[in-house]
């Protein structure tokens, strides 16, 4: 008869699921800090494996390849983006302005995360689900408001075009003043007050 053998307990399991999800949270921030230091060229898998500590094959049980790992990264960043502005109270009379100061403050504390969302390009998006409706997600959190005051009657357009014409003022400021471009005085907060102040008298009703 031969040796039964005791199924491993759930625990064990479980503990197990959560080590390989810390290992790939580790591996994700060790890339995006490599990547803020050095650029796109030092995130090689073997490279990731020794800032993390593991072996040089570790990562690949985490990302089939670069391109994945960046995908993960960048997904990451958009989702933490898409928290931070969906964090936001829902005030209607100062919510367009609530929701340019969370990306803001975003973009300042996360300088890493905001340039794997927007410094890197994946050859083919659409091949990574995750990254995708990540940044789908973050597009609808950011304009969300332009929607709500088209529907207002605040501003007139088309509410997708008007959203990314908000971004985009709102991004190249955040891109200014990150690489350093953006000198004391005015600052950046009175380009910011100027900027949006011009872009919602011309975009009136």
């Amino acid at each position: 008869m031969g040796r039964s053998v005791n199924p491993q307990p759930k625990s064990t399991r479980a503990r197990s699921a959560g080590d390989r999800d810390a290992v790939r949270g580790r591996l994700c921030d060790a890339a995006a800090k490599l990547f803020l230091e050095e650029g796109e060229a030092a995130l090689s898998m073997r490279r990731l494996a020794a800032e993390v500590g593991c072996s040089p094959m570790a990562p690949y049980r985490h990302f089939a390849d670069k391109e994945a790992l960046v995908a993960a990264i960048r997904a990451q960043a958009f989702e933490r983006l898409a928290d931070a502005l969906d964090g936001v109270e829902q005030n209607e009379r100062h919510r367009a302005a609530d929701i340019g100061e969370a990306y803001v403050r975003f973009a300042r504390a996360n300088p890493a995360a905001y340039k794997l969302m927007f410094d890197l390009a994946q050859p083919d998006e659409a091949a990574y689900p995750e990254l995708a409706a990540a940044a789908a997600r973050a597009r609808v959190s950011m304009s969300g408001y332009v929607h709500e005051l088209v529907e207002a009657g605040v501003l007139a357009g088309d509410p997708v075009e008007l959203g990314y014409v908000f971004w985009a003022a709102i991004h190249g400021l955040i891109v200014l003043d990150l690489a350093g471009r953006i000198p004391a005085d005015p600052g950046f907060e009175a380009l910011r007050r100027r900027t949006l102040g011009a872009l919602m008298r011309g975009l009136r009703a």
